[in-house]
């Protein structure tokens, strides 16, 4: 019978702490060689700030605890030594300068040197090689600005492998990725493990890691809830729940009770030429409406057109617009600038967080107001003090997780700064609220906060607008369900009617639906 193989990383009592709050309060947690292994727990737990002590982002020093791996007592002082190690984290936040090459960014700091000079030929050689053993089949002189999210993750994992990896760290891996991107990254693991390399991944999404994990971890508030072994499609996810929010989930919806009133916004025959592409629209003669209370909801595959659509009505800020006209209350509105769709009520919570729906510079109380500045202003001058109320009445109601909302955005874990970019527009008082993949990256205890958010707002007679990848998360909340494919919109379902599979059959035609 052959031995079991000693855990390749122990760590014993981790303790860290920043300025007025401690991140870490004595987490433990072991990981077997050849596993991979599953961190769970809700934004701001302390998931990634474990893995910046374990990868030496937070050198040793700067915490309490040990961190054993392969045995050995491990004293990081930076990235760079946990690198020689073998150990190799990739950030949510991908770390590639687009720019550059596949091959520059594979070898940056780390280039292949022959007599004083870069040996070109040998990177992209040994690039080749690497890209072959992710699956990806692309000149590794590409630039990287010009890949997909997909494809920029593989490059990550190359540059991981050129490093001789022996535990890799994925952070929210298939966050930004499209269900086939996640099946094939899933899958990659897979084959890592199957090589010997050890994976930790942090995720969100339950059914990854009841597809793909060996064993879980779940931290709650820094602290360690508890780590088990699950065999792979067994994972007991209402479990995982449990730990993550300290409390049972019977339903992964709230409550809510939907009074739904007249028409209130309504597109016709709208259609937007692509940005840079003549001649291509973006958006096809589309045509919906939303009624008073009512969630309705937009399905479609990755690249179908929902954000281009849903950025094209609020002030015309992505695309050309060709033709097709809105109407609030039966009356046509013109919002060709941002400022013009906030003036006709009209709100949108983009996709993208961090780089349009924040300014990352930015205190709380700034970003809160920032859209509706004109009702804190008093004989000309910004009144403070209203500033600050009206940042502590949305920090309360919204929940919002931080001592202080002079405190920057950037302190928030994902799931507060979507709730700041939230009340940014919430505070604007629309009539229509248009959310765009409001929970992406969220876990299941703040996606039930944003839920109950997004019904309150149904419940005060807004018109809300939710685009979302997850078709549960759709029919979950919605009163109807509009699908998209290939920038048309092809078909409308109301909440009796819809399933995931009338979903998905609509979702990839493109039958022209009848205007409203």
């Amino acid at each position: 019978m052959s031995q079991a193989l000693p855990p390749i990383l122990e760590m014993r009592g981790i303790i860290k702490e920043f300025p007025g709050v401690r991140a870490l309060d004595g987490v433990t947690m072991t990981v077997q060689t050849g596993n991979i292994h599953a961190i769970c727990g809700e934004n701001g737990a302390g998931k990634s700030t474990l893995m910046k002590v374990l990868s030496g982002v937070h050198p040793y020093g700067s915490y309490e605890g040990r961190v054993v791996f392969e045995g050995a007592l491990m004293t990081f002082k930076d990235i760079k030594a946990s690198e020689r190690a073998g150990i190799v984290i990739i950030h949510q936040e991908l770390a590639l300068i687009p720019e550059l090459s596949i091959t520059e960014n594979i070898f940056l700091g780390n280039e292949i040197m022959r007599r004083g000079l870069i040996d070109w030929e040998e990177a992209n050689r040994r690039a080749l090689d690497l890209l072959a053993r992710v699956g990806l089949s692309v000149d590794p002189a590409t630039p990287v600005k010009k890949l997909g999210v997909g494809q920029q993750q593989l490059v990550e994992i190359a540059k991981a492998l050129s490093k001789n990896v022996r535990l890799l760290i994925l952070d929210e891996p298939t966050s930004a990725l499209n269900e086939d991107d996640s099946e094939n990254l899933l899958a990659l693991m897979r084959g890592l493990k199957g090589r010997g390399i050890t994976c930790i991944m942090i995720s969100h999404k339950l059914n990854e890691i009841a597809e793909i994990a060996d064993a879980v971890t779940v931290i709650r508030d820094g602290r360690t809830v508890e780590t088990y072994p699950v065999q792979a499609g067994h994972v007991d996810e209402d479990r995982i729940i449990r730990a993550m929010v300290g409390r049972s989930l019977e339903n992964r919806f709230p409550d809510h009770e939907t009074q739904i009133g007249e028409t209130i916004f309504e597109v016709h025959h709208w259609c937007v030429e692509h940005p840079e592409i003549s001649g291509r629209l973006i958006c096809k003669d589309s045509s919906f409406f939303v009624r008073s209370g009512e969630i309705v909801g937009f399905a479609g595959l990755m690249g179908a057109g929902r954000t281009e659509l849903a950025r094209s009505l609020f002030g015309r800020s992505y695309g050309r617009w060709q033709s097709g006209r809105m109407f609030l209350h039966g009356k046509a509105i013109e919002a060709t600038t941002v400022v013009e769709a906030i003036r006709c009520r009209l709100a949108y919570v983009p996709e993208d967080r961090k780089t349009l729906g924040l300014n990352l510079l930015d205190s709380i109380k700034r970003t809160i107001v920032s859209a509706n500045l004109s009702s804190i202003v008093r004989s000309g001058l910004l009144d403070f003090e209203r500033e600050d109320q009206v940042a502590e009445r949305y920090r309360s109601a919204l929940r919002i997780k931080t001592k202080t909302v002079d405190a920057g955005v950037t302190a928030l874990s994902g799931g507060n700064q979507q709730k700041v970019v939230l009340a940014k527009w919430m505070f604007t008082d629309p009539e229509v609220l248009i959310l765009d993949e409001p929970t992406r990256g969220i876990d299941v205890g703040a996606k039930f906060e944003i839920y109950k958010l997004i019904q309150e707002s149904a419940g005060q007679g807004k018109g809300v607008v939710l685009i979302s990848s997850e078709l549960p998360e759709l029919l979950g909340l919605c009163d109807r369900i509009y699908t998209i494919c290939e920038g048309q919109v092809t078909g409308v379902l109301d909440r009796g009617e819809a399933d995931q599979e009338r979903l998905m059959r609509m979702m990839t035609t493109t039958s022209a639906l009848a205007t409203p």
